[in-house]
């Protein structure tokens, strides 16, 4: 019984401008890092890349200290501060890829963030939060921002996104992290249009990538990467609107895509989709609770265990559960009713005031 359970404005920032973050899970954890937050004047610019942790047990945040050198200067094995790149999980390192940095626009929307983008590879291993950075051979991949990364056994595949050479490419790279080497992958079949905030999914050996800027295609475009083709897949009847900037997110086989907007239209969304990836047939979806008003800019979506942790611009956290216990759902039934509290247990108090506080 999909469920949403938390609504909170805690996390990284508490402004609700805080854009293009990347997140990985990491257990009960869910691990974020950098984005540039707006004060309605200017973005945010920071030597060293900050990195948050979510703990979706006590539903709390806390910020790693900086790393430093002996001489207290910025470490350079650490990525600099930066936006639209890309974090995957891969046994106990999280790989982080590309991103726009020196970022000075004054504008908020996909399509005027300037700065610089980076192709540089960075590696952070989540058990002794240390950085490094890979020695990487092979045909790196042209510096972009706002692509998409997904994971197939120990192997990262980076897709599309907004170069300052070609803008809006539809090419795929891999990094086969065993031997630390990039390729370009030559494909056949019709590819995906060229796109950049749009999202890739892994299931089985297959790539499905959906929405994103650039192109007006609704469509799934599944890629296999046993064969490096573009399959032919079938149109579907129920399709959701063309977006980008939203999640997407594999449970049980099955593919959601949730929220994202059309800002050629001004318009956000916080509807939620399931791809049958047999049948390639769309299921809207309608969780219990309260959700999301509507989500129309950048966010991060972790999955974590049965439940899914989404927050980021114009986006407070928000928890969605596919399988809540009955402990989950008598404790929203006290909030969601007002019920009084005083005579619960001690725990069982300071568990609904992290489900409810506003500031943290």
């Amino acid at each position: 019984m999909l469920t949403w359970t938390s609504t909170l404005r805690r996390g990284p920032q508490t402004s609700q401008s805080f854009f293009g973050c990347a997140a990985g899970p990491v257990e009960d954890k869910v691990y974020s890092f950098g984005g540039f937050f707006y004060d309605g004047k200017t973005y945010s610019n920071k030597d060293q890349i900050d990195v948050h942790v979510f703990n979706t047990m006590t539903l709390c945040w806390m910020t790693l200290p900086p790393l430093t050198t002996g001489r207290g200067e910025c470490s350079p094995e650490v990525p600099s501060m930066r936006y639209g790149h890309t974090a995957v999980l891969i046994e106990d390192t999280i790989y982080i890829w590309g991103g726009i940095v020196n970022c000075e626009t004054k504008e908020v929307n996909c399509f005027t963030i300037t700065g610089d983008c980076v192709n540089i590879l960075y590696a952070f291993d989540v058990d002794t939060h240390r950085w490094f950075k890979p020695n990487v051979t092979g045909t790196v991949p042209e510096e972009r921002y706002r692509h998409s990364a997904c994971v197939l056994e120990k192997v990262m595949f980076i897709h599309g996104g907004w170069t300052q050479l070609t803008k809006h490419t539809n090419d795929i790279y891999k990094l086969e992290t065993t031997t630390m080497t990039w390729s370009l992958i030559i494909t056949s079949g019709t590819p995906a249009p060229a796109s950049s905030a749009h999202s890739a999914n892994s299931i089985g050996t297959k790539m499905f990538v959906f929405g994103g800027c650039g192109h007006q295609d609704k469509n799934i475009r599944v890629f296999d990467t046993e064969t490096n083709c573009w399959m032919n897949t079938p149109s579907a009847q129920l399709l959701p609107e063309q977006r980008l900037c939203h999640a997407a997110f594999v449970y049980n086989g099955e593919l959601y895509i949730f929220g994202g907007g059309n800002y050629n239209q001004n318009q956000g969304f916080n509807d939620l989709w399931k791809l049958n990836p047999k049948t390639f047939s769309w299921t809207k979806v309608e969780p219990k609770g309260k959700g999301p008003d509507y989500c129309l800019g950048d966010m991060c979506c972790c999955l974590v265990g049965d439940h899914i942790v989404l927050y980021g611009s114009r986006l407070n956290l928000q928890i969605l559960h596919f399988s809540p216990s009955l402990k989950t759902l008598c404790k929203l039934a006290v909030i969601q009713n007002g019920l009084e509290q005083s005579g619960l247990p001690h725990n069982i108090r300071w568990e609904l005031a992290a489900m409810t506080t506003e500031t943290g």
